[in-house]
């Protein structure tokens, strides 16, 4: 039995994850298992990069990803649902942080989309690779 189910999405694509926090929802609410909702940014705040930034750059990007997360969620769940999401901004590597966070949660199952495969990628994005490879816990992959 699943009692908590992590979707990860990636807010830069606008709603194109959108049908994959559909399924997690779905996937979730047949289980009347908690739904959580992480997106991931990368770490620019740590290298010599940062210095090209202002210094609560790092912060106002993580408020603005937050917003925006909640936002595809209402959009695409509704409202009421969407007040029952935790929603999670992490950064730094996309895997490590969705591996991460699914510890820290006590996620049974991660849902992550893939996107259309290049030669090069295979049959996964990199990321969603990375995740199934690593993950100690079911993963649904979305296309």
């Amino acid at each position: 039995m699943t009692k908590s189910v992590l979707c990860a999405v990636d807010i830069s694509n606008g709603n194109q994850d959108a049908h994959v926090l559909e399924k997690a929802a779905a996937l979730a609410d047949s289980e009347s298992a908690a739904l959580d909702v992480v997106t991931v940014l990368p770490d620019f705040g740590e290298s010599w990069v940062s210095t090209f930034f202002e210094p609560n750059f790092h912060e106002k990007a993580v408020e603005d990803a937050h917003n925006q997360l909640v936002a595809l969620c209402a959009k695409t769940v509704g409202e009421e649902r969407n007040a029952k999401i935790r929603h999670v901004v992490a950064t730094g590597t996309a895997y490590q942080e969705i591996l991460k966070t699914a510890d820290g949660a006590g996620s049974d199952l991660i849902v992550i989309g893939a996107h259309k495969p290049d030669f090069k990628d295979y049959l996964l994005g990199p990321n969603a690779a990375r995740v199934v490879r690593h993950s100690s816990v079911s993963v649904y992959v979305v296309r």
